[in-house]
């Protein structure tokens, strides 16, 4: 992302400066469920390779006993629960607890042990008990994947920063429906609210 024609521009302002790895971290997988996996519904663009690299980072945190959640939008049947994200994108309203779409993807299906978030909103934080979790844990430092990236991934990176957790993006373990929205929110992000690594480098950095 050093690369971006206007890197110069928040370089001069001093941002785009590492926070690094701390000495517990954690994983959070965001929103990998069959409905964002599927073009048809709220997929496509860069989600399906940015999956299977989910697969390798969620093996290399099981491996290495990282706490690991995963999130999933959840409405009640009846859709009692609805906001006004629910105006802006009403077909996220599929997203019931029992439908199929709002199922965990099968190769990122969680084990005992791992926590899983059931939210209405974009972030993972918000409303719900992740933050408590993650300090429960005694986690440091957030290693986000999932999509889209510029929206629940985005939301949530934000959320961990306040939270004032270490937070790391896994580049290649983000996507998105268009890449576009999602170079430019990578950028962004890297600049002010978390370091950009690829799979490989954290965990060469976690080892």
């Amino acid at each position: 992302m050093s690369g971006h024609p206007e890197a110069d521009i928040y370089h001069r302002q001093g941002m785009g400066n590492k926070a690094g790895m701390g000495q517990r971290p954690a994983l959070v997988i965001v929103d990998y469920v069959n409905g964002f996996a599927d073009p048809e519904h709220f997929g496509g663009g860069n989600i399906g390779p940015a999956i299977e690299q989910t697969v390798k980072l969620l093996a290399f945190a099981r491996a290495h006993r990282w706490p690991v959640a995963h999130t999933r939008v959840v409405y009640a049947d009846d859709g009692s629960d609805a906001g006004v994200f629910t105006l802006k994108a009403p077909s996220l309203l599929k997203l019931t607890e029992h439908s199929p779409l709002s199922q965990i993807v099968p190769e990122l299906t969680p084990v005992p042990g791992e926590h899983i978030v059931r939210k209405q909103g974009a972030s993972g934080f918000f409303d719900t008990n992740l933050a408590s979790w993650l300090r429960y844990q005694g986690a440091d430092t957030v290693v986000v994947a999932g999509c889209t990236t510029s929206g629940c991934v985005r939301a949530t990176v934000v959320d961990s920063l306040q939270h004032n957790f270490r937070t790391i993006v896994a580049t290649d373990c983000v996507g998105d429906r268009a890449i576009g929205p999602h170079e430019a929110n990578l950028f962004d992000m890297g600049q002010k609210y978390a370091d950009l690594m690829t799979r490989e480098q954290i965990e060469a950095a976690s080892r």
